[in-house]
């Protein structure tokens, strides 16, 4: 039994997207190629997982520009323990949290870039990074810290011990079967340790595939000027930069 032929309609769709449509099938059964593009894409994802952070190539590189950066790791020992202790990454070894006490220093916005589920994601850090800045011009940027085994609630404490008014976590998504280096930023005002996902505005799926660096630097640059302003973020905050003009966002 021969591969069925994929109709024109879908093969152009496949053309623009990396998502799974319109496969092809020999008669119950996915064809050899789908069959074996899927496990490629599924290893992909599982290496993406356990790719170790380089957080000292990414500090010597933000040095080269002329950039302070501060290193810290999570409590999680090891990847192994990261992964089966989600609490541990949540929070900030002895060592990293005497040393942030150390570089304590009011402003008001803190970038953190850690490596979350991903670590192949924060290669697209420093490039929306670049575009992100302009956009705050006038505002207090602190160092940029990188996190190692660091989950997103790991900002809140970065940013209280930094004395940041507001914290941006750059950080590595669950990788998908077309997606293993997506990138997401959160957004937390007045960060502190108990702060909950309702307290945070995400913007997710950041990679030149998916949300590119110009977008996302617009809808982050709206969304940390208007959280500083009027002092929220979260629920009580949303994306209203593309409402007309005297007209509430959706």
């Amino acid at each position: 039994m021969t591969d069925r032929t994929i109709p024109k309609p879908w093969q152009q769709l496949r053309e623009l997207t990396p998502a799974r449509i319109g496969t092809g099938r020999v008669g119950t059964s996915v064809s050899t190629a789908d069959s074996l593009a899927f496990g490629v894409d599924h290893a992909r994802a599982r290496d993406a997982v356990h790719l170790p952070f380089d957080a000292q190539r990414l500090a010597d590189v933000l040095a080269e520009r002329g950039q302070h950066a501060l290193i810290v790791r999570s409590a999680a020992a090891d990847r192994r323990e990261y992964l089966l202790r989600p609490d541990l990454g949540r929070q900030l070894d002895d060592a990293g949290r005497q040393y942030l006490e150390s570089k304590a220093r009011s402003c008001d916005v803190v970038f953190v870039i850690a490596d979350g589920l991903s670590a192949l994601a924060t290669e697209h850090a420093l490039p929306l990074l670049d575009v992100l800045r302009p956009r705050l011009a006038g505002l207090a940027i602190g160092p940029t810290v990188i996190a190692t085994q660091a989950r997103v609630a790991l900002g809140d404490e970065v940013g209280y011990l930094l004395q940041a008014k507001l914290v941006v976590v750059l950080i590595g998504e669950r990788p998908g079967l077309s997606s293993p280096d997506s990138m997401a930023a959160y957004l937390t005002y007045a960060p502190r340790v108990g702060r909950t996902d309702a307290e945070r505005n995400c913007v997710s799926n950041i990679r030149p595939a998916g949300l590119g660096y110009a977008s996302a630097a617009a809808t982050l640059g709206y969304l940390i000027t208007q959280s500083l302003s009027r002092g929220v973020s979260g629920i009580a905050l949303k994306d209203d930069s593309d409402s007309p003009p005297g007209l509430p966002g959706a």
